[in-house]
């Protein structure tokens, strides 16, 4: 499972490092900053919100679909994010793993204010 997500990160960061904002996506939300990554996290959560609404209440193959879709997109923003910022996506799997079999309860408890 993470081999794709290592895949994509590696790539992720060849384009961060690239001068060629014309011909990639990722260069160009780097060369446009951080604002413009997170305005595109937040819409695409928005989406993912929008699409798992529709499908609680359509139980389509098709909006079962949209909802891993628009996931897809979340989780690709987000790494895209993870990379402006200089972390990688192993950090976060690094800190599920610490999470793993603690009760979310007492996890979000042992968090510093």
């Amino acid at each position: 499972m993470t081999d794709i997500l290592s895949e994509l990160s590696d790539i992720l960061e060849e384009r961060k490092r690239s001068a060629n904002a014309e011909g990639s996506y990722v260069a160009q939300l780097h060369a446009k900053g951080l604002n413009k990554i997170l305005e595109k996290v937040g819409e695409e959560a928005t989406e993912v919100i929008l699409a798992a609404k529709d499908a609680q209440s359509q139980t389509t193959d098709e909006a079962k679909h949209d909802v891993v879709a628009e996931t897809a997109d979340l989780w690709f923003h987000s790494m895209v994010m993870l990379s402006h910022l200089g972390l990688s996506e192993q950090a976060v799997l690094n800190e599920l793993a610490r999470r793993f079999g603690l009760s979310g309860i007492d996890e979000k408890a042992s968090r510093v204010k």
